[in-house]
């Protein structure tokens, strides 16, 4: 990485082929591809055979003409050929790499673009100077998630196998040639660990929600989680939702499958889009509405934007719990963005949400960024047609420090008078799950399957858990 560059630069080994080995990968790809690709639902590949094939082409090509051709580079050209057929040709290692967010093709004889998790906005050694070469990367990609791009459609926004996000377009949509956007999510996804580390939540607030979120099984608190595009919602809320009482069926349904909740009783749902024929989408709403008839404990609604919002708070008003995010700059503009069109939830019912949680990503001048919750502020009720916010946690910036602002809160009261517990016993429970989340920090405790190991135990049998980790077990 040269730091005296404006953007950084992020270097890229290249595949590199002799003029014999660029034509042999032509003749495979025409030869095997078709036959190697199994139609259906997924795009899926038999990779065993698939290589096997690779070899024999190889051997019985090189083989009449050199009869010294070794085995040993037959197998590593077999290998090379192997990726660059199911991979994704040029920007197969930015797709590998799980420290980039983000790769952006800009077009042709442009270089490709990337965003790295810890140095901002870099810029790659490689670009693709044929069109057809990068209009056939997105055709391929289209293929494989049973859609098309084309003139008629010249729009594709989907997700990958792995779950990554991909928007496409092509001429005359965009002008400068074609264009590819892919947000990765972290294979292995962050937790409410990682957020603590990286000073994304607190400790004091991380406990604070566990005990909300939970509701001692008497009332599971309901949660807006507002913020600006990549401001890290639903990272958040994936990590939130890892304090919902496993006991619980928990539905998700999103435009495109990011969530990992650590639960065994998740129903994931995604929409659908239009077909070419203008028929088959099922929206969010329609989703929504499905999921109310499933007798759902917690329904999670990845992006809250239109007519679904209606649906989901008449549920939260009948008695379902459920999270959701939304794009907002603040928990004021969060309610009228909720009460306006096209969302237009009477007001009312926005008493169904017991928090709003306001999300940020702060960007420094070197170009690097980080994630914060800003606010989180408590719907106290409606006051002459206008709903009181209360705000209960606050970041300060000079202090990089987000600080508890608040004089009662009223999710505590609430939870108080229903579970029969005096505040200062809540009080008490927040300081003992403070501890356990500690602990996780202090002993690198933080993948998703070992946090949710050490929830369920606390939930089964709290005293022991506290027990161990104060003798230091």
């Amino acid at each position: 990485m040269n730091e005296n560059e404006i953007i950084p630069q992020y270097d890229v080994t290249k595949q590199n082929y002799t003029p014999e080995e660029k034509i042999l990968l032509g003749e495979i790809r025409n030869n095997l591809v078709d036959l190697a690709i199994s139609a259906g639902e997924t795009f899926q590949v038999n990779e065993d055979k698939l290589l096997n094939d690779i070899k024999n082409f190889i051997f019985n090509r090189l083989s009449t003409n050199n009869e010294n051709i070794s085995n040993k580079y037959i197998d590593k050209l077999s290998h090379k050929f192997l990726r660059d057929i199911i991979g994704y040709g040029e920007i197969d290692s930015l797709i590998q790499d799980d420290d980039l967010e983000e790769i952006m093709i800009i077009g042709i004889n442009k270089p490709i673009f990337v965003y790295h998790r810890k140095y901002g906005m870099m810029k790659t050694n490689i670009q693709y100077n044929d069109k057809k070469e990068l209009i056939d990367l997105i055709d391929s990609i289209a293929r494989q998630i049973n859609r098309r791009i084309d003139q008629e459609s010249p729009i594709l926004d989907g997700r990958l196998i792995d779950g990554s996000r991909i928007n496409a377009t092509i001429p005359p949509i965009s002008a400068d040639g074609p264009s590819l956007t892919i947000r990765k999510f972290k294979r292995d996804p962050m937790t409410i660990i990682d957020l603590i580390t990286s000073k994304t939540i607190s400790q004091e607030l991380a406990a604070f929600f566990w005990l909300c979120f939970d509701g001692l099984g008497v009332k599971s608190a309901n949660a807006i989680i507002s913020g600006g595009t990549s401001s890290g919602k639903t990272t958040t809320l994936n990590a939130l939702s890892a304090f919902i009482n496993p006991k619980e069926r928990i539905i998700t349904i999103e435009d495109t499958l990011e969530l990992q909740i650590p639960h065994e009783h998740v129903i994931r749902m995604e929409t659908r889009p239009a077909n070419v024929e203008n028929k088959g989408e099922l929206s969010m709403n329609d989703l929504v509405k499905n999921s109310l008839r499933q007798r759902p404990d917690r329904i999670i609604v990845g992006e809250v934007r239109a007519d679904e919002a209606i649906t989901l708070f008449t549920a939260l008003n009948t008695g379902h719990s459920g999270f959701g995010t939304l794009h907002s700059n603040d928990a004021r503009e969060t309610i009228t963005r909720l009460t306006n069109p096209p969302m237009s939830v009477p007001k009312i019912m926005i008493q169904a949400i017991d928090f709003i949680i306001m999300q940020n990503r702060i960007y420094t001048p070197s170009g690097i960024s980080y994630r914060r919750i800003s606010e989180v502020a408590e719907v106290v009720g409606i006051e002459e047609g206008t709903v009181q916010l209360n705000k209960i946690f606050q970041w300060n910036p000079e202090r990089d420090m987000i600080e508890n602002v608040s004089v009662a809160s009223n999710t505590l009261q609430q939870l108080s008078e229903l579970s029969g517990k005096s505040i200062n016993d809540l009080y008490k429970e927040i300081e003992n799950r403070k501890l356990v989340l500690n602990h996780m920090v202090k002993q690198n405790i933080r993948s998703i399957h070992d946090v949710s190991k050490v929830l369920e135990l606390y939930y089964k049998d709290p005293q022991k858990v506290l027990k161990q980790i104060i003798l230091g077990r």
